[in-house]
């Protein structure tokens, strides 16, 4: 049992000191930019602003998916924001999303840019932008998996990520209750996906690349350290998908753009061109930290 003491509700909560853990240092209870910062602008008219966590990786994945598919449009360019440092309160970033959270996109192809600011979003501006990855046959399919994607995984990464992986102390109730209801969403998918080769049907569509970053990075050891915690070899039909979904060359790109931790070769900090991938070089890359 857990002998962790009960917590007294006060009449009015107030904001009395950080909530301790990995993010403490950038969590607040108000919104808005805390500094100057203008945002950088390259060559393509598609201005991506992220970091190659999984709601980042699901926008490079699908970029890169088109490019792939003969989308010359879809040429990017991908700016780090560092959200570990606090990037995401710069007042350019936020003027882009004012939730401060990344990936934040502008199209500077429309006649004003055109500003995206949720990842579930992206998606679907960019399937429908060119046309790709969203058939009109598994349109409302493939838009009921994303937008489940969209509320269900809040429940993975903030419930369950935070407490099991980043919480400053390890209480049980909070991980039971969000291990429990991974644990549910991962048999809501292995069900599906039992009856089906990706989400929406037989066609590999924005639904798919939502949830990937998420529960298929979790079934394929990746997040959160949880795979036999949360006995993941058992949903064999997320595992298929998952494995299917990391061998497209498109996801191997997608996952390595702004993504700043693992080993080098797996790091694209910023991406400016297609040959940014073959050419990588210590000088796109962050420093690392003298030995200590």
């Amino acid at each position: 049992m857990n002998d962790t003491p009960s917590y007294t509700l006060p009449r009015v909560w107030t904001w009395e000191q950080p909530s301790g853990g990995q993010f403490a240092n950038i969590n607040r209870p108000v919104a808005g930019a805390t500094f100057e910062a203008a945002l950088p602008i390259g060559k393509h008219p598609l201005q991506l602003y992220s970091q190659g966590t999984p709601n980042g990786v699901k926008v490079t994945l699908l970029l890169e998916e088109l490019l792939a598919a003969g989308h010359a449009g879809a040429e990017y360019d991908a700016w780090l924001v560092n959200i570990f440092k606090g990037e995401q309160f710069g007042t350019g970033f936020v003027a882009i999303n004012p939730n401060s959270k990344i990936p934040a996109l502008v199209d500077h192809s429309t006649p004003t840019p055109t500003r995206i600011f949720e990842s579930g979003a992206m998606l679907l501006y960019l399937a429908d932008k060119f046309g790709a990855f969203l058939p009109a046959t598994l349109r409302t399919e493939a838009l009921n998996w994303l937008f489940w994607q969209m509320g269900s995984a809040p429940f993975l990464g903030g419930g369950f990520g935070h407490f099991y992986a980043y919480a400053p102390t390890k209480i049980e109730y909070p991980i039971n209750r969000y291990a429990m209801e991974t644990k549910r969403q991962l048999d809501v998918l292995d069900r599906r996906l039992a009856k089906s080769r990706y989400l929406a049907g037989d066609e590999y569509t924005i639904a798919d690349m939502a949830s990937w970053p998420w529960y298929g990075w979790l079934v394929l050891g990746r997040l959160y350290e949880a795979a036999e915690f949360l006995d993941v070899t058992s949903y064999t039909h997320v595992l298929r998908w998952a494995q299917e979904i990391d061998a497209r060359p498109a996801a191997k790109r997608g996952r390595m753009v702004n993504r700043t931790w693992g080993t080098p070769s797996e790091q694209l900090h910023e991406r400016h061109d297609a040959s940014d991938f073959e050419l990588r070089t210590q000088d796109k890359l962050i420093p690392a930290a003298p030995a200590a």
